[in-house]
């Protein structure tokens, strides 16, 4: 049996269209937007709170997250941030696994989200009952998981890693001789690959959002606008990371909008993070990639549907309520917390090194 065939199917899941999610929750506006708005800003004040918010959550959350000492940002910096931050509580506005990894990293402190049915196609396609025994069978293999894995998968690992550093971390791991298992992103994975040139096994799971960009539409569309640069996440199908000027992290992508030189930007990631794109890049016009060609069925449209799930009504109610609360086991916890952790000094340990490059 090869390698590629030991690799266990990937459950399937069901995936609620982006539009559907919204309709059933529209936004407020005007009056009703104001108060809720306000409402929530007490709340965090009276709740000793914090609201951290990720980039793909609307972009009235991003503002008041802005507006009130919280954050946006990358689900590893958000949990950091919350860290850091004395609120004894963090809201997360994002997706499952990030509200598990603020836990993981602040155990003391109580993590709610608006929405705990706010899931990852990533996290749902690599199940812990499967995954585990598969990292059991190759024993050989040094297992690195993405963050966008439930804290079960992250406990299995030796190394938890986000977009930002995955390569350079694989790359390390590759010239100490390591052979690596891969989890989830198979086109994540298949960019770091080509990056490192390490032996990688990779789990066949793929982002909602990212895997419905295409080559030929996007294409088609840089026919249209010759003089755009191309802004790509690496969850995104190799055809298009091949089409991209920038290929980085959220993170990475909003400062890449900000410093190269071209006008027009084509991006190839969730629109919501164009809110802090326009912050970061005024005057900049954004242009969402296709997610699809000729009779696309389009069930993301560029933006994650769980992600959707983080609305103005839904962040009220949690905060009115104290409810939807982020619980987990505290084994499970403590080993996700040391694969975290090796990611956290090898990331100090790399800008301390860069640090002083740039001193010398």
């Amino acid at each position: 049996m090869s390698l590629a065939e030991a690799i266990p199917e990937i459950p399937n899941i069901i995936v609620p269209r982006t539009a559907g999610v919204i309709a059933l929750d529209p936004p407020p506006a005007g009056a009703e937007a104001a108060r809720i708005t306000a409402r929530i800003k007490a709340l965090l004040r009276e709740r000793d709170a914090v609201l951290v918010a990720h980039y793909y959550v609307d972009e009235a959350l991003q503002r008041i997250a802005e507006e009130t000492g919280g954050t946006v940002s990358d689900s590893l910096d958000m949990a950091r941030f919350g860290h850091e931050h004395p609120a004894r509580t963090i809201v997360v506005a994002g997706v499952r696994f990030m509200g598990e990894t603020a836990k993981i990293l602040n155990p003391e402190k109580r993590v709610l989200m608006p929405s705990l049915d706010a899931e990852c196609s990533l996290d749902l396609e690599c199940p812990a009952e499967r995954f585990i025994p598969f990292c059991d069978a190759h024993p050989d293999r040094t297992v690195v998981v993405y963050s966008n894995t439930s804290a079960a998968v992250k406990a299995r690992a030796d190394y938890v890693v986000t977009s930002s550093i995955a390569v350079k971390l694989v790359a390390h791991l590759h010239r100490q001789g390591k052979k690596i298992i891969w989890a989830p992103d198979k086109h994540l994975g298949a960019y770091v690959q080509e990056q490192t040139g390490a032996d990688m096994l990779m789990w066949n799971g793929a982002c909602v959002v990212h895997d419905e960009f295409r080559a030929q539409a996007l294409e088609l569309l840089k026919t249209q606008h010759p003089t755009a640069a191309v802004l790509v996440h690496p969850e995104s199908p190799a055809a298009v990371i091949a089409l991209a000027d920038a290929v980085g992290s959220t993170t990475q992508l909003i400062e890449a909008a900000r410093t190269l030189p071209q006008r027009e930007l084509i991006v190839a990631t969730d629109n919501r993070i164009f809110h802090k794109m326009r912050a970061a890049a005024p005057g900049k016009t954004l242009i969402e990639a296709p997610t699809g060609g000729h009779g696309a069925t389009c069930r993301s449209c560029a933006h994650c549907p769980w992600m959707a799930m983080n609305s103005l009504r839904a962040l009220l109610q949690v905060l009115e309520t104290g409810e939807r609360e982020i619980h987990v086991d505290e084994t499970i916890r403590a080993r996700a917390q040391l694969a975290t952790q090796r990611m956290l000094d090898f990331a100090h340990d790399l800008k301390r090194e860069v640090m002083g490059h740039g001193d010398a």
